[in-house]
């Protein structure tokens, strides 16, 4: 780890990263893919390889992809789980600009007591994506914007997942935000969503949400309502979707693998977001990449 990443992983950035060099903001493009679910079965290599291609198209600075991405080792064994993540890092490498990843639910080694993985097993949980991927939560900086990616995945004392930012999380990025600066143009992105209407519309009535969105997201919307964020880039729930709220665009970029790999996810077929930066703003614009699938669902 280099000076610039240890300052932005601890708390002490908001005195230090003070003193690294600011860029002047511009215009540029990213990408942002998320829900690849990659797996042997149902093509899903294959439509990602179709994904990576055009977004090489595009050429867009950079690429974010927004969790989960391998499908699935919550409830798998060593074998499938390595498979699996050499399967996505294999196929991650066609994409030809730099990829910052996010960590999703279904990327979560072992957890679910069906896996037969237990937690003294050294690379359970969060541990074999940190060991494969990198870090679960960072921040960097490009051409004068912040961007700033949360590990938005609670485990609870049940082995089952929940939608949170923890406490040791909010500190460092109550930090990581007061470093930044309030004039800084801002961008987060999370796996689990912060806000959406996705329950309305998506889900039963009466069912909990403790999965689908974040517990805390007040506690989490509040803090950064108090700096320059200007898009929340979000997954997770396979649909396309954008909320105005407080000045911030909080954006659902549908999913690359559709409704897992077995075509249109509620009629969001597969896809990614292409994000135009300029004067300061950020647009949206949804990306498909000719994949058909071959089973529905």
């Amino acid at each position: 780890m280099n000076r610039r990443e240890f300052l932005r992983t601890t708390p002490a950035a908001a005195a230090a990263a003070l003193a690294l060099p600011a860029q002047t903001a511009g215009e540029f493009t990213f990408v942002h893919f998320t829900d690849t679910h990659i797996q042997p079965e149902l093509r899903a290599a294959e439509g990602c390889l179709r994904c990576f291609r055009k977004i090489n198209e595009l050429k867009p600075d950079f690429a974010v992809a927004g969790g989960d991405l391998v499908f699935d080792v919550l409830e798998t064994g060593p074998a499938r789980a390595r498979e699996l993540f050499d399967l996505y890092t294999k196929t991650l490498g066609e994409i030809s600009v730099k990829t910052h990843n996010v960590i999703g639910n279904h990327d979560i080694y072992g957890l679910f007591p069906k896996s037969g993985v237990g937690p003294g097993d050294p690379m359970y949980g969060k541990k074999l994506y940190e060991d494969r991927l990198g870090r679960r939560y960072y921040s960097f900086n490009h051409k004068g914007w912040h961007f700033i990616v949360l590990d938005s995945i609670g485990i609870t004392p049940e082995r089952e997942y929940i939608g949170l930012i923890d406490q040791e999380q909010m500190a460092w990025l109550a930090a990581d935000l007061e470093a930044a600066g309030a004039g800084t143009p801002v961008i987060v992105v999370t796996h689990i969503p912060l806000v959406t209407g996705f329950p309305a519309y998506g889900m039963a009535p009466g069912a909990s949400t403790r999965g689908m969105v974040v517990t805390n997201a007040r506690a989490v919307v509040a803090l950064l309502a108090r700096y320059n964020v200007k898009a929340v880039l979000q997954g997770h729930t396979h649909v396309r979707e954008i909320v105005h709220y407080a000045g911030c665009q909080y954006i659902t970029s549908g999913a690359v693998c559709g409704n897992w790999w077995r075509g249109a996810r509620m009629g969001h077929p597969e896809g990614f977001a292409l994000l135009r930066v300029r004067g300061g703003q950020v647009e949206w614009s949804y990306q498909t990449f000719g994949f058909v699938a071959e089973a529905k669902g």
